[in-house]
């Protein structure tokens, strides 16, 4: 079903979306499509490891912070761990061994505030759209900070559709991390 922007405007979504800023994400966003957005493709690289649920290290050693997602805490300093960081760090490692060729895609942004690159990640071999996958096995909840919202409205459906099964922290915590 399409929707309309005004009707994406309307719905409720788990976003952190910087509405002051009189930023619409919605509009605009591509959604639904597994495959990359028009961009900078960075090639292929492989991954060396997995940090957590939303952050993990690649070739030649670069820390990559995956756009549009948030995962549950597992490795913030001084902090408890969430529920369902372990999980979603754990289902990241599956995704991404060592070794696996991954292809990375960015947004308007190049890094966020901490240094890391920002970036959407796909699995080189079979297309896999990781971030996506997160957020639709309920592994990572939308995280939107204009101006990377290329996936905005595609990360919050899957979230609905996630939140609707009660897959992952959906299902698991009593109240979704942040």
């Amino acid at each position: 079903m399409k929707h309309t922007c005004a009707a994406r405007r309307a719905r409720p979504v788990a976003l952190v979306v910087a509405v002051a800023l009189g930023f619409n994400a919605s509009c605009g966003a591509l959604t639904g499509s597994p495959s990359p957005p028009p961009g900078s493709p960075a090639g292929t690289r492989s991954v060396l490891r997995v940090v957590d649920g939303d952050t993990l290290i690649i070739e030649p050693k670069e820390r990559i912070r995956l756009i549009g997602v948030d995962a549950p805490e597992s490795v913030a300093p001084a902090r408890p761990v969430e529920c369902m960081a372990r999980e979603a760090s754990r289902f990241l490692s599956e995704l991404l061994p060592t070794g696996t060729a991954v292809r990375l895609d960015y947004d308007v942004e190049r890094l966020d505030r901490y240094g890391r690159t920002l970036a959407y990640v796909w699995v080189d071999s079979t297309g896999l759209f990781v971030n996506a996958e997160l957020v639709r096995r309920g592994f990572a909840q939308p995280l939107t900070i204009p101006p990377n919202v290329a996936h905005a409205d595609q990360f919050a459906d899957l979230a609905l559709e996630a939140r609707r099964a009660d897959r992952g922290l959906w299902g698991s915590c009593p109240v979704p991390a942040r």
